[in-house]
């Protein structure tokens, strides 16, 4: 069943791949506790008195926003296969004509 066109389903296949390399790097990148990615953390909400619990509120957030571009980085992926598949389906119905 074609729900989009060819040319809809090739952009959504190319920002897909784009979404899923850059998400997987940046996972990574919060995974080994990049300094470059610290203004990303959440850490206004933290009670931070020392340097002990400034160190366990960083790792906690590093660990959740690398698990959370993990997980954007699945729905990238399940985005793709739609998208393949519509761009199958639009390129398989243009060489019947």
């Amino acid at each position: 069943m074609k729900v989009c066109g060819p040319k809809y389903a090739l952009c959504g296949l190319v920002i897909s791949v784009w979404g899923i390399i850059q998400l997987l790097l940046m996972g990574l990148f919060f995974s080994f506790r990049s300094v470059a990615l610290i203004e990303d953390l959440n850490l206004e909400g933290e009670d931070i008195d020392s340097v002990a619990s400034f160190y366990a509120a960083a790792d906690s957030s590093f660990k959740a926003n690398a698990h959370n571009c993990w997980i954007a980085a699945c729905i990238y992926v399940i985005t793709l296969l739609f998208s393949g598949h519509q761009f199958y389906l639009n390129s398989r119905s243009s060489l019947s004509v």
